[in-house]
């Protein structure tokens, strides 16, 4: 199968262990990247073994070697240079979010209608072994009826300057980890009955960025009866990105379900005991781009396609506006 070929925009730090490494796993090609600061697209380029520089994110996407783009951009950026890679004919992996809000990300699924383009959002953990063991494991009934949902992501607190706190980039610990939070409720929504619904929400702005969330609980109730709760903090004293699920017959804890790297674990207590699985430390970012070559080179099924970020933005919003914060604004 050719190598796909990818242009990068931006020259982020997420990129090295989300597209960089990936990308030598897998023998993608990266073809281009473009940065604001030439001199830092430079130095990516030489140190990633990108190769070529482009003036701007619009060469990198005019580029006629390039198939798909990846966006690791700020949150309000997603949306803008997604349109613009459908709009050449791009095949786009986008960080999540997808959008700045749900009006948004809607506007940038309905462009690619009727274009045989993949949309793909970066949830990378779905595609990792440890959340496909953990929905084996609820598949086979061996937690009995599933009763309640917690999905936890708590980090120390970034720089005040540091982009996840600006409105006008589409921050706030819903955009930046709630996301997260929500759309594995989501995921494991097919345990459950189907699609959560929002029950209430509490949550704080940061002091010095007024209408930006620092925190957030998030209250879910499912069609089945089931109960959710979604946590998100970026101001933590301690890191916590863990999973769990409880059914009649027992519980299903992943440790860090973001970054497998450092813990692989799932841990299931059941009428059978009490055991631990390892399911590989191979980063999810790897496990993704493989998914995203094989939705373009050979048509194959992914569930965080653009559709499936609509609905997730559409909470996202919902929590907003819970918290008497309006969603996101979208970029001018």
């Amino acid at each position: 199968m050719e190598p796909l070929r990818i242009g990068v925009l931006g020259a982020a730090r997420i990129s090295e262990r989300s597209i960089v490494g990936p990308a030598a796993e897998t023998g993608t090609r990266l073809v281009a990247v473009a940065a604001r600061d030439r001199d830092r697209a430079e130095t990516f380029a030489r140190t990633h073994g990108v190769e070529r520089v482009h003036a701007s994110y619009a060469d990198v996407i005019a580029d006629p070697e390039v198939e798909a783009v990846y966006n690791p951009l700020a949150n309000s950026l997603h949306a803008p240079w997604n349109k613009a890679a459908i709009l050449a004919g791009k095949h786009v992996l986008t960080e999540k979010p997808f959008a700045s809000n749900a009006t948004e990300a809607a506007q940038v699924r309905d462009l690619a209608q009727g274009r045989s383009l993949v949309l793909f959002e970066g949830f990378h953990y779905l595609y990792h072994p440890l959340m496909r063991r953990l929905m084996s494991i609820l598949a086979d009934g061996e937690l009995g009826t599933v009763q309640r949902v917690e999905s936890t992501l708590f980090m120390t607190a970034p720089p005040a300057d540091d982009p996840r706190w600006s409105l006008a980039l589409a921050g706030g610990a819903l955009m930046d980890l709630g996301c997260y939070a929500l759309h594995a409720q989501r995921v494991l929504g097919d345990f459950a009955g189907g699609e959560p619904r929002l029950v209430g929400a509490t949550g704080a702005e940061r002091p010095d960025a007024p209408c930006v969330d620092a925190w957030a609980d998030v209250h879910l109730e499912f069609p089945s009866g089931a109960t959710g709760l979604a946590r998100c903090s970026m101001t933590s004293e301690h890191w916590d990105m863990s999973l769990r699920v409880v059914g009649t017959a027992g519980e299903a804890r992943i440790p860090d379900f973001l970054f497998q790297k450092y813990d692989d674990r799932i841990i299931v207590r059941s009428g059978a005991g009490e055991r631990t699985e390892h399911c590989g430390n191979a980063t999810s970012y790897t496990y993704q781009l493989r998914a995203f070559i094989d939705a373009v080179r050979a048509g194959a099924p992914y569930r965080s396609d653009a559709e499936d970020a609509v609905a997730t933005l559409s909470l996202v919003d919902s929590c907003y506006r819970a918290l008497g914060l309006e969603p996101r604004p979208a970029a001018t």
